[in-house]
């Protein structure tokens, strides 16, 4: 007897329990689709789930009205070849989309590095529908953005969201953000404005979600989680003391890197923050830290493997170069004026990249795979 089961005898009080442990929407689709039975005894999400774009207050002036839209990164990769569908990828790698909801637009597709809206085949960046039945979807991270209807729509630089879960309602959920003079802001499900957390230091460059919590990085690169019930700061690394112009923070396979940006011709204490001079200026080459949780101390690293980071304009992340088309390991994909470039650890070297790594527009041409839904 060799142990395995049919999975479709399992015990029928084990589907909501297996289905309500996804924790994102597009595992949740993919188990409601599999028979019936999967599809009855789970709906969809709770009711009160987070829904997108959500209604917050400005930051600013509350009169304005403002929305937190939601990004999400998508894995696409080729199905096993059964499809009777047109091949939508040169080879049997995948590859990335980003896919933004918002209010004026269902879904519009953007670059998953610099966040420019991708053009359909008909010049426009209408919103339409792509036929996946013949591919595997993966959901990689997600990434907010704050819009307005008036002025003052750049006044955020990085915002966050948690907890974002079919399971869990949208009064539990907490946003993070960073103000471009580098303040660090928090507004709870309900809050009527946003509050500053650590308001005597101005200096932080980046935040992210991490094992459940919200962690940030000031200008010294040292590294603290937020307890969202006091707001207060629990330091979590030493300081690094880079002295570069910009930390990113990156998840990647379940440990917290810093990537520490460095720019021609702007000493790394001016500080920009996020403003035109700091988008702008040249990268003149990246130095990436790993945190020993362990030791408490600050590791160099010289070789990513691999692994390639991405430092979007709204989310950083981490993927496995090999399976994906257009990435390649111990690389750093990144925005710098107006281009896309790669920096690579090996030789040093940064260079221009004149399509964004993801999806190949000649592949968008298929008759098959688009169909328009609207204007």
């Amino acid at each position: 007897m060799d142990g395995k089961v049919d999975w479709s005898e399992l015990p029928i009080e084990l589907w909501p329990k297996i289905g309500k442990s996804l924790e994102n929407h597009m595992d949740v689709v993919r188990f409601r689709s599999v028979c019936e039975s999967c599809r009855s005894s789970i709906p969809p999400s709770l009711p009160n789930s987070p829904s997108f774009p959500m209604e917050i207050p400005h930051p600013v002036n509350q009169s304005i009205n403002t929305f937190l839209n939601q990004a999400t990164v998508y894995v696409i990769e080729p199905s096993d070849g059964t499809s009777k569908l047109e091949p939508l990828a040169p080879s049997s790698k995948g590859w990335l989309i980003k896919v933004e909801e918002s209010r004026n637009h269902p879904l519009t597709l953007l670059s998953p590095i610099s966040d420019r809206k991708i053009m359909y085949p008909d010049g426009t960046s209408s919103p339409m529908l792509w036929n996946l039945l013949g591919y595997r979807v993966i959901e990689l991270c997600k990434s907010y953005g704050i819009h307005t209807t008036g002025p003052l729509s750049s006044i955020v630089s990085k915002v966050v969201f948690f907890p974002n879960s079919p399971w869990i309602g949208a009064e539990d959920s907490v946003a993070c953000c960073i103000f471009l003079e580098g303040k660090l802001g928090i507004m709870k499900h309900g809050d009527e404005k946003w509050t500053l957390v650590d308001d005597k230091n101005f200096y932080y460059d980046d935040v992210i979600v991490f094992k459940g919590q919200f962690y940030v990085t000031d200008k010294w690169g040292t590294i603290s989680w937020v307890d969202t019930s006091s707001l207060k700061l629990v330091q979590y690394s030493p300081p690094l003391c880079g002295f570069g112009n910009k930390k990113h923070l990156v998840e990647s396979c379940g440990s917290l890197y810093v990537i520490d940006r460095f720019c021609e011709n702007d000493p790394p204490r001016r500080r920009h923050y996020h403003g035109p001079a700091d988008r702008d200026a040249a990268v003149e080459h990246f130095k990436v830290h790993k945190l020993d949780e362990e030791w408490g101390m600050w590791v160099d690293v010289k070789n990513l493997g691999d692994r390639a980071f991405v430092l979007g304009n709204s989310c950083s992340f981490s993927v496995k170069a090999n399976d994906l088309t257009g990435y390649q390991g111990n690389c750093i994909y990144f925005t710098d004026i107006f281009d896309v470039r790669v920096y690579n650890l090996d030789d040093r070297s940064i260079v221009a990249i004149n399509f964004d790594p993801c999806i190949d527009k000649s592949t968008m041409c298929s008759q098959q795979s688009w169909v328009r839904v609207g204007v």
